[in-house]
């Protein structure tokens, strides 16, 4: 039984879509603005009142900032296909940058902010899911052709033995 209790932070929510394998990219920032204090179910889905900026307010070098971190963090997790990479950005003048979290699996719904940051990026919907499954398909591809064997040492048993 723990509980996790972490200082409070004053921030804006930036999220940036990654697509891809082996180069993925990432797509223009995005803003969560909530409409109250908290960004719960009830104000994501049953409420109207939050606003998805598209693309978020940012300087030039934040945006390029925000899609280098969100590649390098869909890489460091040996990420591919898609993801959506999380910010929080401080509100205050230093206005220092937190990676929040990856969403391997993110929402494709028609409120969702993955396809909509790859739309006003340049990617359409139906682009999109066309890129989505020939991502998928050279991802089999790769390990389809991936053999793996292991030598057992001479004399090796129990559980090794087949």
């Amino acid at each position: 039984m723990k509980i996790l209790v972490e200082k409070a932070m004053v921030a804006r929510e930036i999220e940036v879509s990654v697509l891809g394998n082996q180069d993925p990219k990432a797509s223009i920032p995005g803003e969560i603005v909530p409409h109250r204090e908290f960004y719960d179910y009830t104000a994501k889905y049953l409420e109207d009142g939050t606003q998805l900026l598209i693309p978020a307010k940012l300087k030039s070098g934040q945006v390029k900032t925000i899609q280098s971190l969100a590649v390098a963090a869909f890489r460091a997790l040996e990420l591919s296909g898609m993801a959506r990479v999380d910010f929080f950005l401080e509100k205050r003048a230093a206005g220092k940058l937190f990676l929040n979290e990856v969403n391997t699996i993110p929402g494709f719904t028609s409120i969702s902010m993955y396809p909509k940051l790859w739309e006003a990026s340049g990617i359409p919907f139906r682009q999109l899911i066309d890129r989505l499954i020939a991502l998928a398909l050279e991802q089999h591809t790769e390990k389809a052709r991936t053999k793996y064997e292991i030598e057992l040492p001479e004399g090796a048993g129990g559980a090794l033995q087949g």
